[in-house]
């Protein structure tokens, strides 16, 4: 009865969560802020703790953004921020374990000394036993974002939808920061995020969640209660998904 009683309240049963890097730098903007770390992986452990499967994807902007790098090599840019990733997944797995969380890190480069390779039906059973698992080095290619990262693990791994964790409280017309006019929306179709060039996510991305049906929910991680309220299925944020 228990069990039953705590499904009742979800929404989404398993679900990919992109976190940016920024935020896991909390007010400094570079690097890492353990004590946010902490307090975004405490309320993934409550989501956990309701029987939630959750598979996480995190940029690495707060340390490297490969496509800002100037004039550098494109593809070693890009491998320097796989790396980045690598750095912020390890962060979430050492927060979550010692919140009694059981963490897998796989990476999409083999690094067999830190992480698992990323194997999707092993990822898959890692979830169906009630284990986190966190998706590192974005697809493993250069020239694509962790946007597009999370919307091809979540394709393969048959999640209910990406939980997308910004900076901002859902997705404007324009910035919000620099416009004070700037009007949100609550509801997008994929078509209209490609359409009206919104940042939400690129393209690649976001064509890949409309070819594949994955909803995605855009939603401020200011307030990190709000992931839990997010699996809840509780109106915040932006949802872009098909027209009905």
């Amino acid at each position: 009865m228990v069990g039953m009683w705590l499904n009742l309240q979800l929404k989404y049963k398993r679900v990919l969560l992109k976190l940016s890097g920024e935020a896991l730098a909390g007010n400094t903007r570079f690097g890492l802020d353990f004590d946010t770390v902490l307090r975004i992986c405490a309320e993934i452990k409550k989501c956990i703790d309701l029987g939630v499967e959750v598979a996480i994807v995190v940029g690495g902007g707060n340390f490297w953004r490969g496509r800002s790098s100037g004039q550098m090599d494109r593809t070693r840019a890009d491998h320097m921020g796989m790396l980045a990733t690598t750095i912020n997944s390890l962060a979430l797995a050492d927060a979550l374990e010692q919140l009694d969380c059981i963490v897998r890190v796989q990476t999409a480069i083999t690094m067999n000394q830190i992480a698992e390779p990323y194997i999707r039906n092993r990822a898959v059973r890692h979830l169906e036993k009630g284990r986190v698992v966190i998706f590192a080095c974005g697809t493993g290619n250069p020239f694509f974002s962790t946007d597009t990262a999370a919307a091809l693990r979540a394709a393969e791994i048959e999640a209910d939808i990406i939980l997308k964790a910004s900076l901002v409280d859902g997705i404007y017309n324009s910035d919000p920061k620099t416009n004070n006019n700037a009007v949100k929306y609550n509801s997008l179709t994929y078509l209209d995020v490609l359409n009206l060039g919104l940042k939400v996510m690129d393209s690649t991305a976001a064509t890949l969640c409309r070819d594949n049906e994955i909803p995605i929910l855009v939603f401020d991680l200011n307030e990190p209660t709000n992931i839990l309220r997010a699996v809840k299925g509780e109106q915040i944020g932006t949802i872009v998904k098909e027209e009905e």
